[in-house]
């Protein structure tokens, strides 16, 4: 949908519309916004109007500073959350009971696996985003329209919606809990401070709250700030929030002063975006604050058609408001009615866009050269040529079409920029709570480059080049007395009980129990090359994997016809949200389903043959496409439920609302999930699949080193947080050192190293893992660690 977006030209400079990347819907202008809603997606593109009257009512602008005076001071601080959230949340991620002990040495059987081949599955020319599958699950997952987590004023009804996405809050709960964009946070008034609007807000790193200690556990961003909230007189208690065009980037926000009313008040929502934009249909702006406005100056017109004022904030701070009206003749009239209001013009049209400024007088000049256009979504394109990718992000814009967008990028984004898009930096800067410092460019599209994808990390242990060089190789030999070592203990471990350890009441414990069998196969087959021991090992992983894909585990899947997904039915059974870490409601899939890639890619490279038997193949692919669908054109499946390809990380938390926004606990089983994908796409010759995987891990690689693993020569998170060496649980509003299931130092440390596989040599420096180990584990310290199996509790939040 537009929401406005389409403005009309005037004073002869044209606003030509720009219809956003495939699959965001459009609304007419000239139609109201309950009927546009009605119409069907395929016909509500955007049109533009030249029927609007023109009208004059807007006086000239009183050009000297108004001012208001403070009689109750300002709330400078808010409030802050300091505790992990609570309730219906598994909180025992160590499964250290039910395992039986090995009761003899499995026999080798008469038969020898050959192995198919391991090369990259070849180049894929163009965009590597690309469909991998547009049909229904394999008929063994049924389908159910009864989800515990009903949809709470979406427009899109019957469209895959993001369940893991900076945006869910909007549609969540109460919806009061913030959006974070980066650097802004939105959040809807709700009443709180006398307005309905939307809250927009900035926090610096001044204002960061931190736990005590010299090594604090954690920092925090504080809540509850209002440092503009853009809203209309006519949004009163009765105001309803919907969201619309949901996509991996952006949202639609629309306020309504009634259920049964047209929205008046409509907010694109796009990461990284320059300014908060607020689309007026028919209302009255009032901007109102929490921190007080001291002084509110007309300043100037811009283009012919948009109008620029400069706010003073109590708290000192300076931000822009510039105002585009349409069907209307001079500059809208806006005054400081007192310092906690600003007033608007009757009957609005148009837009509004605010924006901080921290950088004075060249600050200003770069936000007005770009005012009047705004992202409206993203599309996401890359390419790979063997060890090299690349990957953009290409905005949509709405607004002024001759204006270049300003976009804010994270430290990851800028230290990948490709050359021209880093010639688009600016000097704006303004924090992030848990990202840095980001970096405002004037571009309609950024480009990172990746120079070192890990196209030669196989099953094998993988070392990475030495010197600083790219690429690494592989090592499968072993020394005589590790190889009988080897192949004995793989003999007992082989023997155990398959079926009691992995046929369980959970995707994630069954998953881990499948991928540790698989590796020990792996091994006795390559490196032992004892492959009649291995083969006797694979039946017994074959038939334990088959027990999932027949769907006959004790906690079957199912397809989730209201968000569209693939998910446990525990919850369904219990209502029990937090049943296998809040599986049904789409915590951490990434983490359950890539180990059950990484276990199917290995027999399918000990038995080719296995791969297109029965309905493997379209299982498996079933489950890629749950957390890691490539295309917006899946009927059946969001575009990239987990990985967000902004941030450069995945996020664990699914439809939980949450006041710190979502997380992410374990940032090892995300690069394992992403290495998983890599390597089913390797031995299903799925090309394009093995490419994102190997690009997606670069990614990984580098803003796990930015934002997750603490070096000495970390350069984003605060220096006085270093010390704790990694993040633990990283919100988008709060870094906290600990874990859901405990907060000893082997939890916390050890979230971050497991599962050990052949990428964690490349996502985890070894000068990071020295430093680490000097830290917490030197000196016969780790001899001390308590025991246990591990796991993500990534749920119990």
């Amino acid at each position: 949908m537009s929401n406005l977006r389409s403005l009309l030209a005037l004073a002869g400079v044209a606003l030509v519309h720009g219809l956003p990347r495939p699959g965001l819907v459009e609304r007419k202008v000239d139609v109201p916004f309950d009927q546009a809603f009605a119409q069907p997606l395929d016909d509500r593109a955007i049109t533009l109007s030249s029927n609007l009257e023109v009208t004059t009512s807007y006086s000239s602008v009183i050009s000297s500073l108004q001012s208001a005076s403070v009689t109750v001071s300002p709330s400078l601080t808010g409030t802050i959350l300091t505790g992990l959230p609570s309730g219906g949340f598994t909180r025992d991620p160590l499964k250290t009971s039910d395992l039986p002990e090995p009761t003899g040495s499995l026999a080798p059987i008469d038969a020898t696996l050959e192995e198919g081949p391991t090369a990259p599955a070849g180049n894929v020319a163009g965009n590597i985003f690309v469909p991998m599958a547009t049909d229904a699950p394999p008929q063994q997952i049924t389908s159910r329209d009864d989800h515990v987590v009903k949809k709470l004023n979406i427009v899109d009804e019957d469209v895959p919606i993001q369940t893991n996405k900076f945006f869910a809050n909007f549609f969540l709960g109460n919806q009061t809990q913030p959006v974070w964009t980066n650097p802004y946070a939105l959040s809807w008034a709700k009443g709180h401070g006398n307005s309905f609007g939307m809250v927009v807000t900035h926090i610096e790193r001044s204002q960061l709250a931190w736990a005590p200690g010299d090594v604090p556990q954690y920092f925090i961003g504080p809540s509850g700030q209002q440092h503009i909230v853009l809203s209309a007189q006519e949004l009163g208690e009765e105001t309803v929030l919907s969201t619309e065009s949901p996509t991996a980037f952006s949202v639609f926000a629309n306020l309504a002063p009634s259920a049964n009313s047209k929205p008046l008040v409509s907010l694109p929502c796009v990461q990284g975006m320059g300014f908060v934009t607020a689309l007026y249909n028919g209302a009255k702006p009032v901007l109102n604050s929490g921190t007080f406005f001291r002084t509110l100056k007309f300043v100037e017109q811009l283009n012919g058609i948009t109008y620029k004022y400069r706010v003073t904030l109590e708290d000192s701070t300076e931000w822009l408001i510039y105002a585009t009206p349409v069907a209307s003749l001079g500059a809208p009239p806006f005054e400081l009615k007192d310092s906690a209001n600003i007033v608007g013009p009757e009957g609005f049209i148009g837009m509004i866009q605010v924006a901080k400024n921290p950088a004075s007088d060249s600050g200003e000049k770069i936000y007005d050269s770009t005012a009047g256009s705004y992202a409206v979504n993203a599309t996401l394109t890359g390419t790979v040529d063997r060890s090299s990718g690349s990957y953009t992000l290409d905005w949509g814009k709405g607004g002024v079409q001759n204006q270049t967008l300003l976009m804010f990028a994270l430290p990851h984004h800028v230290e990948s920029f490709d050359e021209k898009t880093a010639t688009a930096l600016t000097g704006i800067e303004l924090a992030t709570i848990t990202k840095g410092i980001a970096k405002a460019i004037v571009a309609d599209k950024m480009t990172m480059v990746e120079n070192n994808l890990p196209n030669t990390i196989g099953f094998a242990p993988w070392v990475p080049a030495g010197n600083g060089g790219n690429g690494g190789s592989d090592n499968t030999d072993l020394m005589g007395g590790a190889l009988a070592l080897v192949n004995n203990v793989g003999a007992v471990e082989l023997s155990e009980d398959f079926d009691k350890q992995t046929r369980l009441d959970s995707m994630y414990y069954s998953g881990k129990g499948l991928a540790k069998f698989a590796g020990i196969i792996y091994t006795l087959q390559t490196m032992a090359k004892n492959t009649e021991l291995a083969a006797a090992g694979l039946v017994k992983l074959k038939d334990a994997f088959n027990v999932f894909v027949n769907n006959t585990q004790p906690l079957p899947l199912v397809y989730d016809t209201v968000w569209k997904g693939v998910v446990s039915s525990g919850t369904y059974r219990t209502g029990d949200t937090g049943l296998d870490f809040g599986n049904a409601l789409y915590n951490d899939h990434h983490f359950h389903y890539g180990y059950f890639l990484w276990t199917a890619a290995v027999i399918g490279y000990l038995d080719p043959a296995w791969m297109d038997q029965g309905t493997n193949r379209a299982w498996i692919n079933t489950l890629v496409r749950d957390f890691a669908n490539p295309s917006t054109s899946d009927p059946y499946f969001p575009f990239q439920r987990s990985f967000d390809w902004f941030h450069g990380h995945s996020w664990a938390k699914g439809l939980f609302e949450s006041g710190d926004g979502k997380d992410q606990e374990s940032s090892s089983e995300d690069t394992f999930s992403t290495y998983a994908l890599k390597m089913w796409g390797r031995i299903s010759g799925d090309a394009a699949l093995e490419a994102r995987g190997n690009l997606q891990l670069a990614v990984q690689a580098r803003s796990v080193r930015n934002y997750f693993l603490l070096a000495s020569d970390n350069t984003v998170q605060p220096e006085r947080f270093r010390p704790n060496k990694v993040t633990g649980i990283l919100f988008e509003n709060k870094v906290d050192h600990t874990t859901y299931f405990g907060a000893s130092p082997e939890f916390v440390q050890g979230i971050h190293m497991i599962p050990l596989n052949p990428s964690t040599a490349y996502t985890r420096p070894a000068a990071f893992v020295k430093e680490e180990w000097d830290a917490y584990f030197s000196n016969g310290r780790a001899d001390k660690a308590l025991g246990g199996g591990g796991g993500s509790g990534e749920s119990a939040k």
